[in-house]
């Protein structure tokens, strides 16, 4: 792997995705985040998901997204498969925010088990509105799935971009923590997640979200060909 590392170590599997200033995800981050899950999985590990330092992820590559129609939603597509399988992964996941967390980036924090953000002068959301992109159906059910109603309207409608404090109420966020104590925030977490019964745990995901996986599934088909 090139874009992402993975660590496994006592049932935990440590992910970190480090691709360029703002840690665009595009087909190749996409394959190895992937593979990282199927490692992870392999090991019956609690997933911790991070960026680097200042960032989780600026959304999807541009280069692909600027090429046409036809690239971005190629692209689109596959970034929702992997949050649909984050939803559905028979451990749980964590992600580490590590700062700013836009467009895809925001997607990543809605399709987690647990979320924990830094303090800091970060912005978290996404911004599709505000940049011309119409929001694609599965990212529209994505935000609807975990966000209240008003913070739904505000962040998908209108681009509103919060800060960290603001994230918790807006749904992306389940904490923050000072940078320095983020990594072992999650550990703890993630020490804590390994004492549930994981059949149990992965049963009652299904369970719960059986109703929100059809619809990501229908709305991943609908953007698959259409348009954005």
């Amino acid at each position: 792997m090139e874009l992402v590392t993975v660590e496994i170590q006592d049932k935990i599997a440590k992910i970190s995705l480090n691709n360029g200033k703002v840690n665009a995800i595009s087909h190749q981050v996409i394959e190895e985040l992937n593979a990282a899950l199927d490692q992870a999985e392999e090991a019956k590990a609690v997933v911790i998901l991070s960026g680097k330092e200042g960032i989780l992820s600026g959304g999807y590559d541009l280069k692909t997204m600027q090429k046409s129609m036809t690239d971005a939603m190629a692209l689109v597509t596959e970034g929702s498969k992997f949050t649909r399988r984050m939803m559905s992964f028979p451990f749980p996941i964590i992600v580490a925010c590590t700062g700013h967390a836009v467009a895809k980036g925001g997607f990543l924090l809605l399709s987690a088990d647990y979320r924990i953000g830094v303090e800091g002068s970060f912005k978290i959301g996404l911004n599709e509105v505000a940049i011309g992109m119409t929001m694609h159906h599965a990212g529209i059910e994505m935000a609807r799935n975990r966000m209240p109603a008003n913070y739904f309207n505000r962040s998908v409608m209108n681009a509103e971009m919060f800060s960290p404090e603001d994230a918790i109420k807006a749904g992306f966020l389940d904490q923050i923590v000072a940078p320095e104590q983020l990594m072992a925030t999650a550990e703890q977490v993630a020490a804590q997640m390994k004492t549930l019964n994981m059949r149990a745990h992965h049963g009652t995901k299904i369970k719960a979200r059986q109703a929100y996986l059809e619809t990501m599934d229908k709305a991943i088909e609908i953007d698959s060909t259409g348009s954005l």
